[in-house]
């Protein structure tokens, strides 16, 4: 038995399941055996140009021959969502992509145990990204081999024995690129100021934080000794970085990203436990 022998419903279709699905179609799944509930007239379309995936309106019997179900819909819809797909799917594993929505509200609401949680992050619509990976105790080896090779278009995976990490991971690294994004505006910002042309400040910025990420993914060094070889002391660098710091530039980003756990612990308790 293959791993995708059987049929995959994403309910959802929005840009997180048309990475996945792109990334099953090119693996070679067929595009009979990708079912979507969307009901949005233009994504539908999308997934049918780029993916040659017919979607659905809305929930239907079809459902019930998955084998895995993606839940790719925004955190605040799930429960809408899966209200008309639950007579389907109980029997299938199931695959969530949303944001603070509890294992335990998904097997509730699906009727099944067998429940992956994943957070992901934008640059998975590339192939960049990384997501945190959460298993409840009733999801088998097979089950997880599964959902790896579902989700691993989107770039690396990284597994956790307890739930409660993912707030974590959605702080860290589901929030990390808005994180680097702001970075790049203030390089560029710093550029024009500087009298460079929009363009080749672009170029700079985004080069030398790509080149910076990968030289401390390539490195046997800590990022705390790469950063200290590029600061000589009385330096430029040094003149910058003693700014940065000045300004409280490390312990407010620290801040920033434990605002950002306690903010998903909240949307958690909001619309990821169970219904009653």
């Amino acid at each position: 038995m293959t791993t995708f022998s059987s049929p995959i419903a994403f309910v959802g279709g929005g840009n997180m399941a048309s990475a996945l699905i792109g990334g099953l179609r090119a693996s070679g799944v067929p595009a009979a055996q990708v079912l979507v509930v969307e009901p949005s007239a233009e994504q539908r379309e999308r997934l049918r140009r780029e993916h040659g995936v017919e979607a659905a309106e809305e929930a239907t019997p079809a459902l019930a021959g998955a084998g895995l179900v993606v839940w790719a819909v925004k955190p605040q819809l799930f429960a809408e969502a899966a209200a008309p797909c639950a007579p389907h799917v109980g029997g299938a594993l199931q695959l969530s992509v949303m944001a603070g929505i509890r294992s335990d509200a998904i097997a509730k609401a699906s009727g099944s145990e067998r429940v992956v949680r994943a957070m992901p992050n934008t640059p998975a619509l590339i192939g960049q990204g990384v997501a945190g990976v959460y298993a409840r105790p009733a999801v088998s080896a097979d089950d997880r081999q599964r959902a790896a090779a579902t989700l691993a278009p989107t770039g690396r995976l990284v597994w956790f024995a307890e739930e409660e990490a993912l707030d974590a991971v959605t702080a860290l690294s589901g929030s990390g690129p808005a994180y680097v994004f702001h970075l790049i505006e203030a390089m560029l910002a710093a550029g024009r100021e500087m009298g460079l042309a929009d363009d080749d400040a672009r170029a700079l910025a985004l080069q030398t934080v790509a080149g910076a990420a990968a030289l401390a993914a390539a490195s046997g060094e800590s990022v705390e000794t790469l950063r200290k070889n590029v600061t000589s002391p009385g330096g430029t660098t040094h003149a910058a970085m003693t700014r940065l710091e000045a300004h409280g530039f490390k312990s407010a980003l620290i801040e920033a990203i434990l605002a950002a756990r306690e903010r998903a612990r909240e949307l958690g308790d909001e619309f990821g436990r169970p219904t009653a």
